[in-house]
């Protein structure tokens, strides 16, 4: 039987901040800190919509602080506001928007954790000034997301 991760505590502007093409992720809990249960990450103001496209390896869940969303799971779109949340199963096609364009913030769980590395990818691509479309697919690519 494997050792139980250690417990986390974080203050409200604790986590790892990842920026990339006008988007900040704050990483609240990691793969490593849960076990590799599962990973919790918010996004924070200004947001861009995420288009459609199908995680092969991670269901997604996700919890509106601020804002209202909608998110297109499959067929369905559901227009969730502060609270509110919804499932993502892996291999469902899903995506989301703000119905005010840059506005809310949400927590997101994926499971098993390792999603913030998809994240890093694309800070690190910021930071060595090549991201763009090469940076996204290549790292699409390592984290089983197909763009639709």
């Amino acid at each position: 039987m494997s050792a139980a991760p250690p417990v986390l505590a974080l203050h409200g502007d604790e986590g790892e901040r990842l920026s990339f093409a006008g988007v900040t992720i704050v990483v609240r809990v990691t793969s490593e800190a849960s076990g590799g249960a599962f990973s919790l990450f918010e996004e924070v103001p200004p947001l861009l919509d995420t288009p459609l496209h199908v995680h092969r390896d991670q269901d997604e869940l996700f919890y509106v602080l601020e804002g209202k969303h909608v998110y297109r799971v499959g067929d369905e779109e559901y227009a969730v506001g502060p609270g509110g949340l919804v499932f993502a199963p892996r291999g469902i096609p899903h995506s989301q928007r703000r119905v005010v364009s840059g506005e809310g913030r949400q927590l997101v769980v994926t499971t098993p954790g390792g999603f913030e590395g998809f994240f890093r990818e694309l800070a690190a691509a910021e930071e060595a000034g090549t991201i763009g479309r090469d940076a996204y697919a290549a790292a699409s690519a390592r984290f089983g997301i197909t763009w639709l």
